[in-house]
């Protein structure tokens, strides 16, 4: 495989970021995960670490060095996330469960499997135009699809951040699943959470990533958002893979750029930052809170990482 990836978050205009991203990848596959939290006080948070950390254990456990059958890896790490939120929250006797969103991506084989819950979304872009992007769990959504409002009317309605599916909570998740999708170099996977795609246009998104350099490209799009949010600008959360097949000449400026071709079949790569340790995840525990939530969540997903 041959990729180039770069993720970022930034906490807005909010007190805490609630947004949690990471990725990991084998010799022969890749997996991303983008989780919009909430819930009160840090569960929120809570809810969004819990579920990335989970679908990254099981990569790590599972990639040997491929996945055998991506679509149920999907399936079975956001549910095993969802009943562990909710072991958090009967350990904790929460009155009301924490919940995140959830989107997440596998490519492996030049074909990506992506399945999300709630309205963190995925974004497909081939030369600077969206092919196509996750259909919201959302109540806006909904009203949009039986043409009672308009994109416009969506943008500012007063609803448009009620999901109807997520991990966490009492009722079980709607999980829904692409097709299998074939990549061509040069293709652009964008996950992103709601704080950006809200005030962003994806035709915009795409144009600016199809720059080459994704760590000049994504901070100036998060800034973009983040003035266009104004005083209430939501996090700002976003991961982004170009697809490539061939290396990049010496000398070139997209120093994010990652080739698996050497490494080993035991060998994962992950970026995944620890709960509380990340200044760009901004919150107001303290540092004995983050600890305790730290060894909370470990103790929480563990019956889980078998």
């Amino acid at each position: 495989m041959k990729f180039t990836i770069y993720q970022e978050s930034r906490p807005g205009k909010r007190a805490n970021n609630e947004d949690r991203l990471a990725h990991c990848y084998s010799r022969d596959a890749l997996l991303m995960v983008v989780a919009d939290g909430m819930g009160g006080h840090y569960y929120g948070e809570v809810a969004a670490q819990i579920a990335v950390q989970v679908l990254i254990e099981s990569f790590q456990r599972e990639a040997t060095p491929g996945i055998s059958d991506p679509f149920l890896f999907l399936q079975k790490s956001m549910n095993n996330a969802h009943r562990a939120i909710i072991d958090f929250t009967d350990a904790h006797n929460l009155k009301d469960s924490p919940r995140t969103t959830c989107v997440a991506c596998i490519v492996q084989h030049n074909i990506a499997y992506w399945a999300h819950a709630g309205d963190s979304r995925l974004y497909l872009m081939r030369d600077g135009k969206v092919l196509t992007h996750t259909r919201d769990h959302s109540r806006v959504q909904l009203l949009k699809d039986q043409g009672v409002i308009n994109a416009a009317q969506a943008a500012v309605h007063p609803e448009r951040n009620k999901v109807y599916s997520c991990l966490g909570g009492r009722l079980t998740p709607e999980i829904e699943f692409s097709r299998k999708t074939p990549l061509e170099a040069g293709d652009v996977l964008a996950l992103c959470t709601d704080g950006l795609w809200g005030v962003l246009p994806g035709e915009m998104m795409a144009v600016a990533l199809k720059s080459d350099n994704l760590m000049q490209a994504v901070p100036m799009l998060l800034g973009r958002a983040d003035i266009r949010g104004g005083p209430n600008a939501d996090n700002l959360s976003i991961l982004v893979v170009r697809w490539e097949d061939s290396y990049i000449e010496e000398g070139a400026t997209a120093t994010s750029t990652v080739s698996t071709q050497t490494m080993s079949r035991d060998t994962i790569t992950t970026r995944l930052d620890e709960f509380g340790r990340n200044p760009n995840f901004k919150t107001e525990l303290s540092e004995e809170e983050i600890e305790r939530a730290i060894e909370e969540i470990r103790s929480t997903i563990q019956k889980y990482s078998k």
